[in-house]
């Protein structure tokens, strides 16, 4: 098993396949600093070449916020404009990488997740909520636009929903969230909520991670493809599919009437 790197805004523990990526500024409600966004980076990217991870969990520290966005402290000091231009292209790394992961990422939300903290949670496959955690892109309330998460936001919510969140800055509730499609289940409390998350997060770890990677990959390439071009890509990848020993061993062991084991192959 590789080292687990330290990173001074992030936490990363591995066990048992499934590495549990945490926000970790709760007094600053895990707001998203220049530096938080590089750790995240980075974080993400190990996850990605270690072989021992098949999933991730990303969660915030604390019971307050899973994230609150973008840190609004970064508009004051002696930063530049183009600086925080180019500091932007941070979410641009971000938002791409989530899509070429090759790992299931499951949001554990554990609170609010506000602004850049909702392009966080719409990144990830999977969404389990606690009750309480809202969702919201306020940014128009100070004056702003969520023009770094939008492109995120429009790929997993419906058109006029959107533009009523962005457009007036209003939260939304976890279980408003579920009704429209984005939360995959919420929870009463964060017992319930480390439960269920550690019992999906389990489910995908047994999950063959070469199959995973290939279905994952394809969702994410054919969705913005013209229909007959996605059908052809598609018939493509099943056949690489089809082609896997786990493909094998999982029809093998269906006929066997026993679980399949996955080697990855």
């Amino acid at each position: 098993m590789s080292e687990v790197p330290d990173f001074d805004a992030v936490l990363v523990e591995v066990e048992d396949g499934v590495a549990r990526v945490v926000l970790n500024r709760p007094e600053q409600r895990n707001s998203l600093s220049s530096g938080m966004l590089r750790d995240l980076l980075a974080a993400l990217t190990w996850c990605r070449e270690a072989e021992e991870v098949r999933v991730v969990v990303l969660t915030g520290a604390g019971d307050r916020a899973f994230c609150a966005g973008a840190d609004l402290s970064s508009f004051g000091g002696e930063v530049s404009e183009l600086e925080r231009h180019e500091d932007r292209r941070l979410f641009v790394d971000l938002f791409s990488l989530f899509e070429d992961l090759g790992k299931p990422v499951v949001g554990r939300i554990n609170g609010h997740a506000l602004a850049g903290g909702m392009g966080l949670a719409c990144a990830c496959d999977l969404l389990l909520a606690v009750e309480g955690a809202t969702f919201a892109t306020p940014e128009i309330k100070v004056g702003l636009w969520p023009a770094m998460i939008q492109a995120v936001l429009a790929r997993n919510l419906p058109r006029k929903l959107l533009l009523e969140m962005v457009l007036l800055g209003e939260r939304w509730s976890a279980g408003q969230m579920k009704e429209a499609g984005l939360v995959n289940r919420v929870l009463g409390s964060l017992e319930e909520l480390d439960a269920a998350t550690a019992e999906v997060a389990g489910a995908l770890a047994r999950k063959s991670p070469l199959v995973l990677k290939l279905g994952r990959d394809s969702f994410y390439t054919q969705q913005d493809m013209e229909f007959r071009a996605a059908l052809e890509y598609l018939r493509s990848q099943l056949t690489l599919v089809t082609l896997s020993e786990d493909a094998r061993e999982g029809v093998t062991a269906f006929f066997e009437k026993r679980e399949p084991e996955f080697k990855g192959r």
